[in-house]
């Protein structure tokens, strides 16, 4: 029998809410009223609840970042490392849409992004706990985790009944509730503006994470549909999707102390965790995962060499790499200085001993207890599974051979069972995926990157070791497994879109007797993957049985505190609100709110990263900001700084003013608060957006599209 003290409601407590932090859901917001008016909100907080009212339902979900509307006619405003994929996918050497910019002149201009890229309008956010955890009360381990699974496919099945929707079942509280995502999807989406990467990502790695920032990080993008009005695949008689809803750009200075409010999508936050797994993460995984991507890149580079064509096939993911190396080692470090280790023991000890006061202490300590003997089962495998995980995902070519292995594995299954990501529901988008391998991949860095890969898998210990993967790639030096790879990838004729889609169609049967080397080794390497797949399910069962116990011990111990509880992010909509902010990262050292063009000039060396195009430098000399021009500073800004809870997937987020108008697009943070996913700092935390004074200024006199801001209700000057 669950204890009542550890049965309160997940409902906030809405008296003491942490000032800033906090990823809400809408649904939240009504209950934190108070704080949002006292921060300066001056809409109805009970209307951000509202998916399907302004100015929720103009934020949508871009790729796997977000994006808002701002026109009537399905404009799509993101960031432009969030749409990078796309401007890469419509790029050529001799067409570098990346170097040069894209500017659609008329809608019949616009370039089609690439397959399996989506925007997703959220409609529906439903709690569905009671339907999904009905028949996984009692279970253990693999028949808890199918009996969720279970429960949640039918949902989703029964909510795509209606043609165009993406449902998904979303886990909060990590395991303690449920709810069900209802979202749109629209497959037609084209390329409408672009600035020259010198502008959309001025400072590159250099600049990432850092503030002062001088970029101009937005993309336009357009959503279609059928003349029906319903979603479709690309085609030219394809009309601009008429969204419910579009942001207003303001046309107001921006002010330090200004109530700003996010809405978007965050990835992935870990702020519940347990402390152990916050050793965890700053002992082992993120100095291992700079250690990776530090390896992944330089590989790739080297592979690449001097060919133009392979630098251009692989610059989205090497810039993803680079992405993801330098959030570790800020990751890390801001961990570090936060002293989180001790402060999450602190806190999780005082947790406990609270809870042992309480009435059933006994049994939530003892699932508490079992939780950290299901996570410390998995440590013991990490390394393997980490460096498995990598060869399977990025290896194009492998990768896309090993997907099409298992879709023709689940296919002999009722769809009902396949395994998610594998359903007749899913076949649309791994078409997308093998199309766009075409081009993202080249065969020498592909080679390079396994090579590089498998050494550091076959230097682990022999009890890590997986038979197949030995057995596939043979050898136990660099030479050995050279010859071994170069074999594989000498009788496969994978590297053709055709071939690809042709083995889509072929079961399980046909692909194992295949002449294709590739399509062989993946049959092969199979088993091993379904083993450790297997050995996964058992303890993501156990821990989603488990871990409930932990969360409501905690959420009862914050109510106990008067503390409200939102939900660690897991990429379903979410807002924070805050300011306008500077911040004294350090003695001696201030960070103003705002940023200037005069800002570009001094970092400009005429080389990358800071390479300002000439039009831009001489349209700064020239002065003409017009009615962008911020009326204090007497020039035209960049960017600006919040204190807005952010983290990776809120890209491409708008942010909000007072009144929810579109004054910045997010893209970034500070290096001292890329340790936020983990541990919320307000000393640190702060968020980086392009001000949409820019945007409006680059759109008006310097790479114009005049037609753009006549869309979007703006001057044109």
């Amino acid at each position: 029998m669950r204890p009542r003290v550890l049965a309160l409601s997940l409902a906030l407590c809405a008296t003491a809410a942490q000032a800033d932090e906090g990823m809400w859901m809408p649904s939240q917001l009504p209950e934190i009223a108070r704080q949002l008016r006292a921060a300066g909100f001056q809409g109805d907080p009970a209307d951000l609840a509202e998916l399907t009212r302004a100015p929720m339902n103009a934020v949508v979900k871009v790729g796997g970042a977000t994006g808002a509307f701002v026109s009537a006619d399905g404009l799509v405003l993101t960031n432009h490392h969030v749409a990078f994929g796309v401007i890469q996918y419509n790029s050529k050497p001799e067409r570098d849409l990346i170097h040069d910019g894209f500017v659609a002149a008329d809608r019949a201009a616009e370039l089609p992004a690439n397959p399996d890229f989506r925007v997703l309008v959220t409609t529906g956010f439903d709690k569905v706990t009671e339907r999904v955890l009905k028949d996984a009360r009692g279970k253990r381990g693999r028949a808890y985790y199918d009996a969720v699974d279970a429960a949640s496919k039918a949902l989703v099945a029964e909510c795509e009944r209606e043609a165009g929707y993406r449902c998904s079942v979303a886990n909060m509280y990590y395991g303690t509730d449920f709810y069900l995502i209802r979202q749109l999807e629209l497959r037609d989406v084209r390329l409408v503006y672009a600035p020259p990467d010198s502008i959309g990502n001025y400072g590159d790695e250099v600049d990432n994470f850092v503030w002062p920032r001088h970029s101009g990080d937005f993309t336009l993008l357009r959503a279609y549909v059928g003349k029906d009005g319903q979603p479709a695949d690309y085609s030219p008689d394809n009309v601009p999707y008429a969204p419910p809803g579009h942001l207003q750009v303001a046309t107001e200075p921006v002010r330090e102390g200004d109530y700003a409010m996010l809405a978007g999508y965050p990835g992935v936050t870990f702020r519940h965790r347990m402390a152990s797994e916050f050793v965890q993460q700053i002992e082992w995984q993120l100095p291992s995962r700079v250690d990776l991507y530090a390896g992944m890149i330089k590989t790739i580079e080297a592979a690449a060499g001097n060919d133009p064509e392979a630098k251009v096939r692989y610059a989205a993911q090497v810039a993803g790499f680079k992405n993801t190396l330098k959030r570790a080692q800020g990751e890390l470090d801001g961990l570090r200085r936060s002293d989180a280790v001790r402060v999450r023991r602190e806190d999780e000890a005082a947790m406990l001993a609270w809870l042992d006061k309480q009435a059933g202490a006994r049994a939530t300590r003892a699932d508490i207890d079992s939780t950290q003997k299901v996570l410390d089962a998995g440590a013991a495998t990490r390394e393997r599974d980490q460096l498995l995980t990598a060869i399977r995902s990025q290896a194009q070519l492998l990768g896309a051979a090993l997907t099409v292995q298992r879709l023709a594995l689940e296919r002999a299954k009722p769809d009902a069972e396949r395994e998610s990501g594998y359903q007749q529901r899913d076949e649309t988008l791994i078409a997308g995926r093998l199309k766009q391998v075409q081009r993202r991949y080249w065969p020498a860095v592909e080679k390079e990157l396994l090579r590089h890969l498998l050494l550091q898998y076959k230097a682990l210990p022999k009890t890590l070791r997986v038979a197949e993967i030995d057995r596939v790639f043979e050898g136990e030096d660099e030479a050995a497994l050279k010859r071994s790879i170069d074999a594989l990838y000498a009788h496969t004729g994978f590297g053709e879109e055709a071939a690809r889609l042709e083995a889509m169609k072929s079961d399980a049967k046909a692909l194992q007797s295949s002449d294709d080397s590739l399509l062989r080794a993946a049959a092969a390497l199979m088993p091993a993957f379904l083993r450790i797949e297997e050995e996964g399910k058992v303890r993501e069962g156990e821990l989603l049985r488990l871990r409930p116990a932990y969360m409501r011990a905690l959420i009862a111990y914050r109510h106990s505190q008067g503390r409200a509880v939102y939900p660690d992010a897991n990429s379903t909509l979410r807002v924070s609100y805050g300011a306008v902010s500077t911040m004294d990262p350090r003695d001696g050292v201030r960070y103003q709110a705002l940023t200037t063009v005069q800002g570009i000039l001094e970092k400009h060396t005429g080389s990358k990263p800071f390479d300002a195009p000439q039009s831009l430098r001489e349209a700064i000399a020239k002065g003409d900001f017009g009615s962008t021009a911020d009326p204090q500073l007497k020039t035209q800004t960049v960017d600006f700084l919040t204190n807005l809870d952010t983290t990776g997937g809120n890209s491409g987020s708008p942010v909000l003013d007072a009144r929810g108008r579109l004054i910045g697009l997010n893209f970034d943070s500070n290096w001292e608060a890329v340790s936020a996913s983990w541990m919320y700092d307000p000393r640190y935390k702060r968020a980086i957006h392009v001000d949409m004074r820019y945007l409006r200024w680059l759109l008006a006199k310097v790479y114009p599209a005049p037609h753009l801001l006549k869309e979007m209700q703006l001057p044109a000057e």
